[in-house]
């Protein structure tokens, strides 16, 4: 017995939907690490599609099929392919498709040279309309101590927890590994996941002795950043979970994308 498909029917209102798909699925993925090769890891993927007006739905269950073929890899290596089987796929003009998981690297605390795993997220936002636009974000936490308090104070400066966001669009590959150095580089101090007393005497010193605003650690990762030619574009946000203020601090800079 052949079953009606619904989805293919006229819609008469003539209204275009812009995304139309799939959110959050969980899903295994391989990605690529700088010092071990590869990294299994589980995602978080949303996959659209653009509706033409005179469709009434699309078929779900079709973005699930095509992300079952790429099982074994899901990069950015190929996710120009994966849109473009998406159009295909699903007779649309446009695919998008947003990746997040969380991507582990080992880090050795500065003193005692403890071993643990640190814990970052990381963003693919990929696009294909005419032609494809990928751009990879990176989450990382970092310490940031006032610059202001240790100034004005007789004693002591306030620290804080910070989150740095930075997105790139690139020329060619390059590895998550060095991105997050850059944004390390550009704190106060670095965060570790295991510290010993002599590591943590070691960061506090250190922050102290680096005291950096919002504003100057979105200025430092921009400033890196203009300097790596593979870097077309980029957005850089920080901020502040603020320790004696009831609020966040918060600074955002963006590179106009190249004509």
């Amino acid at each position: 017995m052949k079953l009606k498909d619904i989805q293919s029917q006229q819609d008469h209102r003539k209204i275009e939907i812009n995304k139309v798909g799939v959110k959050s699925i969980r899903y295994p993925i391989i990605v690529l690490d700088k010092k071990n090769k590869i990294q299994h890891t589980v995602a978080t993927i949303n996959m659209y599609v653009n509706l033409p007006h005179h469709f009434k739905g699309t078929h779900m269950s079709r973005f699930i099929e095509i992300l079952n073929t790429y099982r074994k890899g899901i990069n950015v290596g190929n996710l120009s392919e994966i849109l473009v089987k998406m159009k295909e796929k699903l007779h649309s003009e446009s695919a998008h498709m947003e990746i997040a998981f969380p991507y582990f690297i080992e880090k050795q605390a500065p003193v005692s040279k403890a071993k643990s795993l640190m814990e970052y997220t990381c963003h693919i936002w990929g696009t294909h309309d005419k032609r494809a636009d990928l751009i990879v974000g990176i989450e990382v936490p970092i310490t940031t101590l006032c610059p202001c308090s240790k100034e004005i104070s007789n004693y002591g400066a306030h620290n804080q927890k910070s989150k740095v966001m930075v997105s790139v669009r690139f020329k060619k590959f390059f590895w998550i590994e060095d991105l997050i150095h850059i944004i390390e580089t550009c704190a106060s101090s670095e965060m570790y996941p295991l510290l010993k007393r002599p590591d943590e005497k070691y960061v506090t010193e250190k922050a102290y002795d680096n005291p950096m605003f919002v504003e100057d650690v979105v200025r430092s990762i921009a400033e890196k950043l203009d300097e790596d030619s593979n870097i077309t574009w980029y957005s850089v946000e920080s901020e502040n979970m603020e320790s004696i203020h009831d609020h966040s601090a918060y600074a955002f800079i963006e590179k106009k994308p190249m004509m």
